[in-house]
């Protein structure tokens, strides 16, 4: 049978899980990419390559953040976060949230190095929640 989480349920599954599915609507047609982050409590951070996904969230700041914890068929939690879409743009800040995601996802350190060989600075962005939702189902 599925159930609903409550908001302290679902942000401890955000607090959990290191990869969702960001959701986002380019010119009125869902796009949808797999993304790892970082939720703090309050705001869920990314960092990105410039591109699509970017272009798309400064046109159109309204997004979501899909997440899941799936044991079988018959034993999964899923927890959607609708968001608003706000670049930091404050290198402090960046550096901050740059140093606790590889902290957490230590895994992610090479895409930077591409990018400074290239040039390119990180897009680090957060995801402010507007709402939250989650579904679970326990046999």
């Amino acid at each position: 049978m599925i159930s609903r989480m409550g908001e302290v349920e679902s942000r401890e599954l955000l607090r959990e899980t290191i990869t969702g599915r960001l959701g986002c609507s380019d010119q009125d047609k869902p796009y949808v990419v797999p993304v790892n982050y970082l939720f703090d409590g309050e705001f869920i951070y990314v960092h990105s390559l410039p591109g699509r996904k970017i272009d798309v969230l400064r046109a159109n700041p309204n997004a979501c953040l899909q997440v899941d914890a799936i044991e079988d068929s018959y034993n999964w939690r899923s927890v959607i976060a609708y968001s608003h879409y706000e670049e930091i743009t404050n290198v402090e800040e960046q550096e901050r949230i740059l140093a606790n995601l590889f902290t957490r996802l230590p895994h992610l350190t090479p895409v930077e190095s591409q990018l400074k060989s290239r040039g390119l600075e990180p897009i680090v962005f957060r995801l402010r929640i507007t709402e939250i939702t989650g579904v679970f189902e326990k046999w």
